[in-house]
């Protein structure tokens, strides 16, 4: 006879522990950077090894059954346990940072004006933010965490949306030789439109949604990034096209100023992706908090 005693995936009795916890597979996949779907092949995993029903599926609400409610209590401990066994023997990787790779005019224009507060609020955690200039974030790599640009929306990926792209023009409130900032399309043609890469795609998009003449000649100045864009903007070199999150800041000094036109959703986004040694980090709650609070500062207040 086997004695040899079969033991449940522990990252099934996390996900039990989610579920039961905020009483929603979606809620559970989100805290756990997972889809909903593995969060439910987890607990028939865990179903199919005890062989009884953990999850009342008949109420409006999920519910833990009898049965469920022991396997809680036990997998509560165990992990716990766990938990504390991993912090006690394994003081460095509370010193590790949490590694963060992120654009580089996003680091400068958003992130770095705010560390300041991330560090007040927790002292004993460490950031590490490695910045690319291309624009793709690539995912490869041991970082923890990734803020990644999806012109075509989310994908399939377990992701947290940061913000969402909204592009406007942005100028000095004076421009060269003293000149005051482009009130119309028609005026706009006076002067350069600067571009943060080099595929002029955000003007593109703007201007065909502001129903500007396909004909109409511009000056350009180019750039390969948004914020030697939006620095050459404030210099009064002509009108740059960013997002509303980037220019936020120089926008509230009074550094730049939105001369005219609506902002322009385009349905792409900025979100962030975690590595399973991300979701392990200690700091990854914090983070995640803190990325929160500081959006909701920084989000521009949408008039229904």
């Amino acid at each position: 006879m086997d004695k040899t005693f079969r033991i449940p995936s522990l990252q099934a009795l996390q996900a039990l522990i989610h579920v039961a916890d905020s009483s929603s597979f979606t809620e559970a996949a989100r805290q756990l950077h997972l889809t909903q779907s593995a969060i439910s092949r987890q607990i028939q995993q865990l179903e199919e090894h005890y062989g009884v029903a953990l999850f009342d599926r008949t109420s409006r609400k999920v519910a833990l059954t009898e049965q469920g409610r022991d396997v809680y209590a036990v997998a509560s401990t165990a992990l716990g346990d766990l938990r504390a066994l991993a912090q006690r023997l394994s003081p460095a990787a509370q010193d590790r940072p949490f590694r963060i790779r992120i654009f580089v005019s996003l680091a400068v224009r958003w992130l770095l004006p705010r560390l300041s507060s991330f560090y007040a609020l927790n002292p004993a955690l460490c950031l590490s933010i490695e910045t690319v200039s291309g624009e793709v974030v690539e995912t490869s790599g041991d970082c923890d965490a990734y803020v990644l640009y999806l012109r075509d929306g989310l994908d399939e990926r377990p992701l947290t949306v940061l913000f969402d792209e909204y592009l406007v023009p942005v100028c000095a409130p004076r421009l060269g030789a003293g000149q005051p900032p482009p009130g119309s399309l028609q005026a706009l043609g006076k002067h350069a439109l600067i571009h943060g890469s080099t595929g002029r795609h955000e003007w593109n998009l703007w201007l065909q949604a502001h129903q500007d003449p396909p004909e109409r000649a511009y000056k350009h100045l180019m750039f390969n990034l948004d914020d030697l864009a939006l620095d050459a903007a404030a210099r009064g070199l002509g009108v740059a096209m960013t997002d509303q999150v980037l220019a936020h800041d120089a926008l509230a000094r009074g550094d730049l100023v939105v001369p005219f036109g609506e902002p322009l959703k385009t349905g792409a986004v900025y979100a962030l992706w975690l590595r399973d040694s991300g979701v392990a980090h200690p700091a990854c709650t914090a983070v995640l908090h803190w990325f929160e609070e500081q959006l909701e500062q920084t989000r521009p207040v949408r008039s229904r």
